[in-house]
């Protein structure tokens, strides 16, 4: 049940520009401070992603966002 709450949150509503706050709601967290790991997560995912084309379009890679 974890990797499907996890999907969701990941894949399916943060990658895709759902409102932290909403997310919560949706995982029926008390708080965000729960939802915050994911979208932590999906930071980490975002910056590999950032170096990994960095070469692509000349850029200069990030180390942190």
């Amino acid at each position: 049940m974890h990797i499907a709450r996890y999907t969701f949150a990941t894949t399916i509503t943060l990658a895709n520009d759902v409102k932290l706050e909403n997310v919560s709601k949706m995982l029926g967290h008390t708080s965000t401070r729960m939802t915050q790991h994911y979208a932590h997560v999906m930071n980490d995912s975002l910056a590999r992603e950032m170096d990994r084309i960095a070469p692509l379009v000349d850029c200069v890679p990030t180390t942190k966002i």
